[in-house]
């Protein structure tokens, strides 16, 4: 890239890990904090994310991803309703496999949510933050959660909610989404810090 332009960049950063990714149970507004690992893992952000300026800096309001945002150095990110987690409903703190047992070959892609959100609902959310993102010169920084992350991501580059199923993401990792010549692009996923 040349010259002193800084370019618009949606930055992304999953909260560190809680009890309930360690064992993957669905968790959305059950405001679990980090466990000693998961802070430790968070506190290893700051030389990565130190590296860029940041136009705006975002955060789910939940605890996980709030904590993380200030063990990474950003103690003064603006939390946003929009970047919170897909709500689970019924399903909240069940683990897929314990989904199947009454539900079986459900996904939260292409299946639905009793008393949570639709795909459509949460794209919505997020297609506000593409938004915000893209209004702003420079970078964007958020702090949320995997589901949330990956359909953030699939709305960026202009696809379906259901494909955010194709972007693996783990905790407290960096990715970046950017544009190319005008097109969408990924430009680094699923990064852990060193």
């Amino acid at each position: 890239m040349s010259g002193d332009a800084t370019p618009t960049e949606l930055w992304l950063v999953r909260h560190g890990e809680t009890e309930w990714s360690r064992s993957g149970q669905h968790t959305s507004v059950t405001d679990l904090g980090l466990t000693p690992d998961g802070e430790s893992v968070a506190t290893r952000l700051t030389h990565p994310l130190a590296e860029c300026s940041f136009a705006q800096v975002l955060t789910s309001p939940r605890r996980r991803a709030r904590r993380t945002a200030e063990l990474a150095g950003f103690a003064h990110a603006e939390p946003d309703a929009d970047l919170a987690e897909w709500a689970y409903g019924d399903y909240e703190g069940l683990t897929t496999p314990q989904i199947h047992e009454s539900d079986p070959g459900w996904s939260i892609w292409t299946g639905s949510t009793p008393g949570g959100e639709t795909a459509a609902q949460v794209g919505e959310r997020l297609d506000r933050v593409v938004a915000r993102a893209r209004a702003v010169d420079g970078r964007t920084l958020v702090f949320a959660h995997g589901h949330s992350l990956r359909v953030l991501a699939a709305r960026w580059l202009g696809l379906e909610v259901s494909e955010g199923r194709i972007f693996d993401l783990d905790t407290a990792t960096v990715s970046v989404l950017g544009d190319d010549r005008g097109t969408p692009v990924v430009r680094r996923w699923n990064v852990a810090p060193r």
